[in-house]
């Protein structure tokens, strides 16, 4: 059934649009709290957000909504979202909220939540949240001493600093690198070049300064532009690129080039093998990840399991089946040994203590396999469903045969446009072109 306010990744849209507005913020805020409410203990709440301005009208509607149904708010300030995920466990909240709209531009803004384990909410609760917002909401409000309050965690993003660091193996400090960090004048500006110096790391940070505006605008890992421009200025040992609210990081090698996503989990993967860390025989990926990765772990002995696009996916697919690392190429990547979301800093740092192991530059380090020709086409369409026709069926299954086992022909829908992504990928670059090809004029046809 289509939800009227929460999508794939909590509620998200511009800022005062049509839908994301101070009041339904409030709205949320009491259904959600509703929600959570339990026990006889004072009920609490942390928020975090990143630099959005919109952020400090969002943050005080959904204050209002949780203190008038009863729950004691805790402000965290600016935080990334895995440290919000992490604090409601440690600051044993009965719920954690995210105000963010990750890698979207200023104007656009959201709602995470997650439960007291630190895990995204089920689209059951969600679908429950969604019912609350419209109905009548007086019945639920708190009175005389029972109506919450507000603080605020000055020492919230100490601790996040502190939980970071402890992720990095003991015997290992990072002095020596230079470091360039991206924070995309997002929710880690403060904390990431701050857990990188304590940890020894000559640190030039770029993407630092927010003005409410300018968050992901030019910088963090949406535009790596600006911090492969930086690592060949300073000749730095690396470059992180966070987004917006630092879930996601890209890696830039010393030459200023990008490394792919599948190539990072690839090294952390054998990494964790040979510290006996790695749970489950494998990892987790989606449909996305080059062949090449699938034959690199196939090489160690170890299997990779796809997903549906989406890192939520992922997570589901990493606890339902046992691995403890999993991710997607565009750096969202999960460690659950340490988090129970994507953490551009946490993961970012694992790979710092494999180049600080090693002594070779990142461009070797990160380089285990040679990429699989792969090709991505956005069909746009204009009504109806195209992959339901039986000619758009046909020419898939054409494409798959051409293909053979050695190549795959991946045919979604965008989740947030009307657009059919073709991805073909083979050993043979110009039978991926033709077999791409053909499944696009297939559509186009219809469409």
């Amino acid at each position: 059934m289509a939800r009227k306010y929460f999508g794939t990744d909590g509620i998200r849209g511009m800022a005062n649009g049509e839908k994301l507005t101070p009041e339904l913020a409030m709205k949320v805020g009491m259904a959600a709290g509703t929600k959570f409410v339990r026990g006889d203990h004072r009920n609490r709440v942390v928020i975090g957000k990143d630099t959005r301005r919109s952020g400090y009208m969002l943050e005080s509607a959904l204050a209002a909504g949780f203190t008038a149904v009863g729950m004691d708010v805790y402000f965290l300030g600016p935080m990334p979202t895995p440290a919000v995920a992490m604090l409601t466990r440690s600051l044993r909240a009965d719920l954690g909220v995210m105000i963010s709209a990750s890698h979207n531009p200023y104007e656009d803004n959201g709602i995470k939540f997650f439960r007291p384990d630190g895990y995204k909410l089920s689209d059951e609760i969600e679908a429950e949240i969604e019912r609350l917002i419209d109905t009548d909401m007086t019945k639920l409000l708190a009175h005389g001493m029972q109506i919450g309050r507000a603080h605020r965690d000055e020492a919230a993003s100490t601790r996040y600093i502190e939980y970071a660091k402890r992720t990095l193996p003991r015997s290992i400090d990072l002095s020596g690198l230079r470091v360039v960090v991206d924070c995309a004048n997002g929710a880690a500006y403060k904390v990431a070049p701050v857990a990188l110096w304590e940890l020894g790391a000559e640190v030039i940070a770029i993407g630092d300064e927010p003005n409410g505006y300018n968050i992901n605008h030019k910088v963090g890992s949406t535009a790596p532009e600006a911090v492969s421009a930086k690592v060949k200025e300073v000749r730095a040992d690396i470059g992180i690129a966070l987004d917006g609210d630092a879930d996601r990081v890209i890696i830039i090698d010393e030459k200023g080039n990008v490394v792919d996503g599948d190539q990072f989990m690839a090294v952390i993967a054998h990494s964790w093998l040979e510290r006996e860390m790695l749970v489950g025989g494998g990892i987790v990926a989606t449909i996305m990840s080059n062949l090449g990765l699938e034959r690199y772990l196939g090489g160690l002995g170890l299997t990779l399991e796809r997903t549906q696009v989406g890192d939520r996916y992922v997570l589901e697919t990493m606890r339902n089946k046992g691995f403890n690392v999993g991710g997607e190429q565009s750096g969202h990547i999960i460690l659950s040994d340490f988090t129970t979301t994507g953490d551009g800093l946490v993961a970012a740092l694992q790979l710092l203590a494999v180049l600080k192991q090693q002594n070779r530059p990142i461009s070797e380090i990160c380089h285990r396999f040679e990429r699989v020709p792969q090709l991505l086409r956005n069909v746009r369409f204009k009504s109806g469903k195209p992959l339901d026709d039986k000619h758009v069926k046909q020419a898939i299954a054409d494409a798959q045969s051409m293909l053979g086992a050695a190549g795959r022909i991946v045919v979604r829908p965008s989740g947030t446009e009307p657009v059919i992504r073709v991805m073909g990928e083979a050993d043979d670059a110009a039978l991926v072109e033709n077999v791409v090809g053909q499944v696009e004029a297939a559509i186009l046809k219809i469409a």
